[in-house]
């Protein structure tokens, strides 16, 4: 599978999953312990790698994560110095 396929693969797995904690008012908030919760309970995500998930959704937002992604590919980066 490449990576866009795989890329495509998890939107729709989180999609799913996070369906009901996305947020239906005007200011896009939504329940980041509850998408934490749902990570570590259903994604095998530890409480520490579900926060950072969070939290760079968070910070930086689909355009610089997607420019992050194309990078770390082109750099054949799995995984990062931080363990994750």
């Amino acid at each position: 599978m490449r990576e866009g396929e795989y890329v495509d693969s998890l939107v729709d797995e989180y999609a799913t999953l996070l369906r009901k904690r996305l947020s239906r008012d005007l200011q896009n908030r939504h329940d980041d312990a509850g998408i934490v919760e749902d990570l570590e309970a259903s994604a095998d995500w530890s409480t520490s790698g579900a926060r950072e998930l969070v939290r760079l959704a968070d910070n930086y937002g689909a355009f610089m994560l997607r420019n992050a992604l194309a990078i770390a590919v082109v750099l054949g980066k799995e995984d990062g110095a931080r363990g994750f």
